[in-house]
Formats: C-alpha cells, structure tokens, sequence
C-alpha cells in the first residue's frame, strides 16, 4: 500500500508509489537491445527495478538485458528489464521474471540485517 507524506511548504501529501525498498549503489552496468550495447551505472536498485545512470537512455517500452556484478555477489548476473521512464542523465527499468540466483544477489543488498 502507498504511504503518504507531507513535506514542510507543500499543501498536498506526496504519495509514495513504489512498492519495493530501494538501496542506493554505484555499479557498472551494461544493457543491451537487438544487439546495440551500451554501459552506464546503477545507482539505486530494488526487487523491482533500478535506476540506470547514462548518456543516453532507450525509448520507454524498450526490452533490455542489463548486465551487473552486484556488491557482495560473486558473479555476473543478467536482468531482463524494460525502460520505464526517463530523464536527462538516466532512466529507470522495470525488472521481468528474475532467477533465483539474481533474486537472491538482489536480496542480499537489501537485507538490513548485513
């Protein structure tokens, strides 16, 4: 469910709509589509997705793999992902049907207990 919040000077709350938590990060990535690749960094990811920092970023809609080696993960690992939004130095990529082994690399940054 999406929280609500007001913040000092604004008259209306802001909803919250994501519905994963999100762990800030600052890894190398690389993303291909139909062959074209590209490279940028994640700088926050959740179960859900990531934010992906670059010059330039695909048509929303866009199918990708992105390609990682996540913090405390031993090995690569590959996302099937599809761009969700963007902006001027990035966009954001909603992940598809994630394995176990990338489920897990994910869950293990996002584990407050670490």
């Amino acid at each position: 469910m999406a929280a609500s919040y007001r913040h000092l000077g604004q008259e209306d709350p802001v909803q919250e709509k994501r519905e994963h938590a999100r762990e800030e990060i600052h890894t190398p990535v690389s993303y291909e589509r139909q062959g074209e690749n590209a490279t940028g960094y994640a700088k926050d990811i959740s179960m859900g997705g990531m934010f992906i920092q670059a010059d330039w970023a695909p048509p929303f809609g866009t199918k990708l793999t992105v390609r990682c080696q996540l913090p405390r993960s031993k090995a690569e690992i590959q996302l099937p992902s599809i761009v969700r939004w963007a902006k001027d130095d990035g966009f954001g990529v909603q992940f598809g049907l994630l394995g176990a082994r990338e489920t897990h690399a994910i869950a293990q940054l996002l584990d407050p207990k670490r």
